[in-house]
């Protein structure tokens, strides 16, 4: 995981979009209520993989939390669909799962995944990847330079 520079602006100081790829209305919820204490911070949410790579197609999202286990394709899958996205305009994902280090999240990982963070997760640890996400967007040269 990257660290976040001690000059780095609070996280309610910065704007964007996440999409969490979830099935679990608990778990959303949870992230919901954190993410929720920051204006600027818009959340959606898809309930399936199908539905998150589609939403990430239309709806362009900043950064994206990915649960591994999802009802219909795997949190692989959907890393590796959206791959292109990943690569041409800089898409962050963060794998949110129960597992530690399986196969999936390495192969996640080395497909283009930001990061991996193991459930259960500190509100701090959830605001931190958002931060560390729109940061590194922020700060990367626009696609095709």
């Amino acid at each position: 995981m990257t660290s976040i520079p001690p000059t780095a602006p609070p996280l309610e100081d910065l704007q964007g979009t996440v999409l969490y790829v979830e099935d679990v209305e608990m778990n959303y919820a949870v992230v919901e209520g954190i993410l929720a204490r920051h204006p600027g911070i818009r959340l959606l949410r898809a309930a399936t993989g199908v539905e998150g790579v589609r939403m990430v197609q239309e709806c362009r999202p900043d950064f994206v939390l990915l649960d591994m286990h999802l009802p219909d394709i795997s949190g692989l899958e959907v890393v590796r669909r959206l791959s292109e996205e990943i690569a041409e305009r800089r898409l962050r994902i963060t794998i949110l799962t129960a597992d530690t280090l399986t196969m999936d999240v390495l192969k996640a990982m080395s497909l283009g995944a930001f990061e991996y963070l193991v459930k259960p997760v500190e509100v701090r640890t959830i605001e931190d990847s958002v931060r560390r996400a729109l940061l590194a967007k922020r700060a990367a040269p626009p696609p095709g330079r």
